[in-house]
């Protein structure tokens, strides 16, 4: 079973399906992702999302970065597939679980990696609308990138910087990341 990284862009926003409360009204307009398997990044625009569903039928694990409150719920319109069914493991809850707050992606990727990402997420739509594929597929990636660099640098060492909210200064936070068993089919 294959292990992906993931993470999608949408073509429209919270403020223009009515909040937050309403992610199944959110389109993909790009699926990033990372295979394992493959050992190669993935993306799929929004005319050929379903090319993605085999990916996911040999997924036993799927790596993300607020991936259980956002990417599969917007996902799951897309797909017949049980996407609840795949275990997964969201970089974001871990770091709650441990800290009790939320952290970005960005402070993370600068405080661990040394990298920052090359876009937020309001860009997205408007790479979309202004039909700059291309940097839309190259943001979504990188971001596929920062979280499975992240996914790789915890494995090995067991924990991740995070700054302290209130005085800026890093603290080493732990994080076990232990991989349950995987079932040998899920469909």
């Amino acid at each position: 079973m294959d292990k992906l990284v993931l993470d999608i862009e949408t073509s429209n926003t919270f403020a223009e399906v009515g909040g937050r409360d309403r992610l199944e009204e959110l389109n993909v307009s790009l699926i990033g992702a990372y295979s394992y398997d493959e050992n190669r990044y993935l993306a799929f625009h929004e005319h050929d999302i379903a090319a993605f569903e085999p990916y996911l039928k040999r997924a036993g694990l799927i790596i993300g970065f607020a991936v259980n409150r956002f990417d599969i719920p917007v996902l799951k319109k897309h797909f017949s597939l049980n996407l609840s069914a795949i275990p997964r493991l969201d970089l974001l809850d871990e770091i709650e679980l441990v800290r009790g707050g939320r952290v970005s992606l960005n402070i993370l990727a600068k405080a661990n990696l040394g990298i920052e990402k090359t876009h937020d997420g309001l860009d997205a739509p408007r790479l979309y609308r202004e039909g700059n594929f291309k940097e839309l597929e190259a943001y979504c990636l990188n971001d596929v990138k920062i979280t499975k660099n992240l996914y790789e640098l915890v494995k090995r060492q067991g924990h991740l910087l995070i700054p302290d909210r209130m005085t800026g200064e890093l603290v080493k936070t732990e994080l076990d990341l232990r991989e349950a068993e995987l079932p040998a089919t899920l469909f």
